[in-house]
């Protein structure tokens, strides 16, 4: 089994975990593509991700996020459908939902990786 499956295996659910937690499946990801790829301990891991063109945890959820609720929202099933049109609570609630992964600004890592790729972009 694919490590990327048992790491992200719930991860519409998962995506809105805590940060912490969400950075330890990064540093594992991290050094997993360091392993694989033989990275001199100098090479960013903004680098490694964009040359494998390889998402970041906190974006693979986002997109698997996304994927979830727009399926969800045609799905035969009632409750399924009812998850999707819930309201958020205010941004300054405590309870967070996992739907507000969509609207969460990009960590600095997947920032990173995605000016490297807008970059490249550029340059084809």
């Amino acid at each position: 089994m694919c490590i990327r499956t048992v790491m992200t295996y719930a991860s519409p659910v998962f995506a809105h975990a805590a940060p912490k937690a969400l950075h330890r499946l990064q540093v594992i990801q991290n050094k997993f593509c360091r392993a694989a790829t033989d990275a001199h301990w100098c090479v960013r891991n903004s680098i490694l991700h964009r040359d494998l063109e390889l998402p970041t945890i906190s974006k693979y959820m986002k997109d698997a996020s996304k994927r979830f609720f727009d399926i969800a929202g045609s799905h035969p099933n009632a409750l399924l459908r009812a998850a999707v049109d819930y309201q958020p609570p205010h941004p300054t609630h405590l309870i967070r939902r996992p739907r507000n992964v969509l609207t969460d600004p990009p960590d600095a890592l997947t920032a990173a990786v995605e000016s490297l790729n807008d970059v490249n972009d550029t340059h084809d």
